[in-house]
């Protein structure tokens, strides 16, 4: 397997975590994702359907959107997809996060670091992040992990941008249960750092 990703992206970082905790054999490659598209290496072209990061080459097939990734991985081993009976419930979570955590959270990061905002935009997505928060907050009040059975793909997924929660200036300190989350997710073997796992080569 050959995983294309970016130390920016959080996207990359969801699998390229799986891969890691499921000690699945592959390599990775760094994407430079500040080039135009049309600049990039042609393997990646040739792998990427939408020119993005990330794409995961598994068995001569390409699979892209870090989501429908985590989900064919998740089939594949047979593990981290929860219970038969939990399916649709691990579905919900990776349909909402796209739209909720991982929309907000990103996009914060990114003004704060990138591009700035003006102050009603920032607003917007700093309410919106908090929300998201206090809801998975709320849930994590009644059970360690997303899923009853234990810890799934539906927690990677909607972990990932928040280990980057400084960048994007979001307190965790009222989230208990979350801030408890998040630490229970950094001690499963083989879990790295999202730029220490999605290292860029060194310049030479």
């Amino acid at each position: 397997m050959l995983l294309y990703g970016h130390h920016d992206s959080g996207h990359a970082y969801k699998v390229r975590l799986l891969l890691l905790i499921a000690e699945l054999p592959h390599q990775y490659e760094w994407v430079d994702i500040n080039l135009p598209r049309h600049a990039r290496t042609e393997a990646f072209q040739n792998a990427s359907a939408f020119g993005e990061v990330p794409v995961l080459v598994d068995e001569g097939r390409s699979w892209c959107q870090s989501n429908a990734i985590l989900i064919h991985l998740a089939q594949k081993i047979q593990r981290f997809c929860g219970e038969p009976q939990e399916w649709s419930r691990l579905m919900e979570w990776l349909f909402w996060e796209p739209n909720r955590i991982n929309f907000s959270v990103p996009n914060l990061r990114f003004a704060y670091r990138y591009v700035p905002q003006p102050p009603e935009v920032l607003a917007y997505l700093a309410a919106r992040a908090q929300a998201d928060l206090k809801t998975l907050d709320a849930h994590l009040s009644q059970q360690p992990f997303l899923l009853s059975s234990g810890f799934t793909i539906a927690d990677i997924s909607c972990a990932s941008y928040l280990f980057w929660a400084e960048e994007a200036r979001l307190n965790l300190t009222p989230y208990s249960h979350l801030r408890r989350w998040l630490h229970d997710i950094q001690k499963q073997p083989g879990w790295l750092p999202a730029y220490e796992a999605l290292s860029r080569p060194a310049k030479s």
